[in-house]
């Protein structure tokens, strides 16, 4: 694709040389985000972060991945903070505040609604995830997490055995990542789930026709046991009907240290999109495996900021610019 003026709406839209060149530009932005050097490549240009869905993980490190290129941040968070809350429109919303700034991030609850921010505007706007349709970006500091703990060889993606956990029904993150690992060669899903809440069978399709082996079940351990990654997700509470019954899955599926131990392999690496349900009734991802080596969710989230960086750059054209305004960081960085 030519990154430079685009949208990122979903991963259907990358091809495997995209994601190629989206982990490099990633790779050399490492320094910026740790932080080793600082950059104002983006210094004057604004991001407008539209959050009309909670979030903590996906709105600062959109924030934080454009101030470490030297931009400036303008948030707007919640429909009650917003015009919206007055009957304004999503056309009028996306041109009024395309007028102020250079480029959006958008988040909100209702699917396919991102895309009508960027049919609104000629500026770039990216899916910070609409409903329970996608999460681009999240799918892409995925893939970029399983490269890193690969060892940063782009072949080993290749053949890869994942189970995921948990709400597939309603997870947006789920069905990025699988959408987005499809592109790759001789891959195995295992989607471990409650029948009511299993992965969409469009998507299912989707991975099939590209080749792929598919293995659907509610068993835990049929998962974990014989897989590469294990990505867990929570309940996503906040999508459940009432004829779906969030309190009848709730708790369902619990992995801790003396699970893992018993029927991962060693070197399975743990991933999950955060933030996970810790409340002791639901407990997906226990905290006695918060210290273990395997466990990547919070590199995972580290992640994050090296590939919006990415995401910023590529889209803004100033990826040849990085070094032009580099320069050492001036304050206390712990090693």
């Amino acid at each position: 694709m030519e990154f430079k003026g685009a949208n990122i709406l979903s991963v259907e839209q990358f091809s495997i040389e995209d994601i190629r060149t989206i982990l490099r530009v990633a790779e050399t932005m490492e320094p910026y985000a740790l932080p080793q050097k600082k950059t104002r490549v983006l210094e004057g240009a604004i991001l407008g972060n539209l959050f009309f869905e909670a979030s903590t993980r996906t709105r600062l490190s959109f924030g934080a991945a454009f101030n470490r290129l030297g931009g400036s941040v303008r948030d707007v968070v919640g429909f009650q903070f917003s015009s919206m809350a007055k009957g304004e429109s999503i056309y009028d919303t996306s041109r009024v505040i395309s007028g102020y700034v250079d480029i959006l991030v958008v988040r909100h609850p209702q699917e396919g609604s991102v895309l009508k921010f960027a049919q609104a505007t000629n500026i770039p706007v990216i899916n910070g995830g609409d409903g329970a349709g996608e999460h681009p970006t999240q799918a892409l500091l995925d893939i970029y997490t399983v490269y890193k703990e690969k060892e940063k060889n782009f072949d080993k993606l290749n053949g890869l055995k994942i189970g995921m956990i948990g709400d597939l029904k309603h997870g947006r993150t789920v069905h990025s990542f699988s959408k987005l690992l499809s592109l790759f060669e001789d891959m195995k899903f295992i989607f471990v789930a409650p029948e009511q809440i299993q992965i969409p069978d469009k998507i299912v399709n989707q991975i099939k026709n590209a080749g792929h082996a598919v293995i659907q079940t509610d068993k835990l351990i049929e998962g974990i046991s014989d897989v590469d990654v294990v990505y867990v997700t929570r309940m996503q509470e906040e999508r459940f009907n009432e004829k779906e019954n969030f309190s009848s899955y709730q708790g369902y599926y619990t992995i801790n240290r003396q699970i893992y131990d018993k029927y991962c392999y060693p070197q399975t690496i743990i991933m999950h999109p955060l933030p996970r349900d810790s409340r002791p009734q639901s407990n997906e991802l226990d905290n006695d495996l918060n210290n273990y080596k395997n466990l990547a969710i919070f590199r995972q989230t580290d992640n994050g900021v090296p590939v919006r960086m990415a995401l910023f750059a590529l889209l803004l054209g100033v990826v040849d610019k990085i070094q032009e305004t580099e320069s050492n960081v001036q304050w206390y960085v712990p090693s």
